[in-house]
């Protein structure tokens, strides 16, 4: 099961970016995106870690979630808020951070 379906089912809408280009314009194009789930290793013009914090800078009311099977971020590594979930996760780790973000709060 993917991080998309995952979010989906536990009531949460989700949009998907095939990489970090295309997750930017869906951010210039939208004003409804609240938090972002990246993967650190990703393909495109910049990794995971680079995309959050371009986002932190061009959209700070947006939450960044970090994810990676094959790299440990710290929290520090991360614009200020971002969490970090280690692969393999479980839909409910996933969900509880979602949760404990106060997503719901902000849609």
């Amino acid at each position: 099961m993917n991080a998309a379906d995952m979010i989906k089912e536990a009531g949460f809408e989700a949009v998907e970016a095939s990489d970090a280009d295309a997750a930017i314009q869906i951010l210039e194009s939208r004003d409804d995106i609240r938090l972002i789930f990246t993967d650190i290793d990703m393909p495109g013009s910049m990794d995971g870690l680079a995309l959050a914090h371009a986002v932190a800078n061009r959209w700070p009311p947006v939450l960044i979630i970090a994810t990676s099977g094959r790299f440990r971020v710290s929290e520090t590594d991360l614009p200020n808020g971002g969490r970090f979930i280690p692969k393999p996760y479980r839909q409910y780790q996933l969900v509880e951070m979602l949760a404990g973000l106060s997503i719901a709060d902000r849609l």
